[in-house]
């Protein structure tokens, strides 16, 4: 089985080429203090109501060391978590939390180093009212994650890669980063602008 440990060495960009634009979450999802280390690993799912953070409190005693809690919510008016819910995540071994809303207590998350990908911050707590189950699929960011998908983070974006096709995924991402790292910035320039040209010239533009 393929470790998702090792998708940290690959950029989303990279991943983004390979999967598309369905599988990478909206511009709206992102690192709220910088420079934020790339993170990865296998989703743990959340679902939170708007205006209620119960099960996101439930699931940093509840998902596993390594992962990335993973929450859908699209709640701008209330925070989903604060600064000792961040920090309890990070003693847990909670890699990250990716979330579909806001969080508070910004600076000390920050001072923490505990990586958040989120909508931004508020300083208005949530209720902790609602049941929900964990683990089910969700939606962050526009894109459907399950539980178990790998999910990388870095300062470029967030992919969700199915974890049907992580194995597959993560060959053909180290194939390309080789083939990159093997060819100079000229070889790269020259095969660009024959590119271009052809596209142009296919084009019917003239110049």
């Amino acid at each position: 089985m393929i470790e998702t440990t090792e998708f940290a060495d690959i950029p989303t960009t990279t991943l983004a080429d390979l999967l598309g634009r369905e599988r990478v979450m909206d511009i709206e999802i992102r690192p709220l203090w910088g420079p934020v280390p790339r993170v990865a690993g296998p989703a743990f799912t959340v679902r939170c109501p708007p205006g209620d953070n119960l099960m996101l409190h439930a699931a940093i005693h509840r998902a596993e060391p390594g992962s990335l809690i993973v929450v859908e919510s699209g709640d701008l008016d209330y925070a989903l978590a604060g600064g000792n819910v961040c920090a309890v995540a990070q003693r847990r071994g909670i890699v990250a939390f990716v979330a579909d809303g806001l969080i508070r207590d910004l600076a000390e998350v920050r001072e923490a180093g505990f990586p958040v990908f989120a909508r931004g911050v508020i300083p208005i707590p949530a209720a902790k009212k609602a049941v929900a189950p964990l683990g089910e699929p969700v939606r962050c960011g526009g894109v459907r994650v399950e539980a178990g998908d790998v999910v990388v983070a870095d300062e470029e974006g967030v992919v969700a890669v199915p974890a049907a096709r992580r194995a597959d995924i993560l060959t053909a991402a180290r194939a390309r980063l080789a083939e990159e790292a093997a060819e100079t910035l000229d070889e790269w320039e020259a095969a660009h602008r024959a590119r271009v040209d052809e596209l142009l010239a296919a084009g019917g533009f003239e110049g």
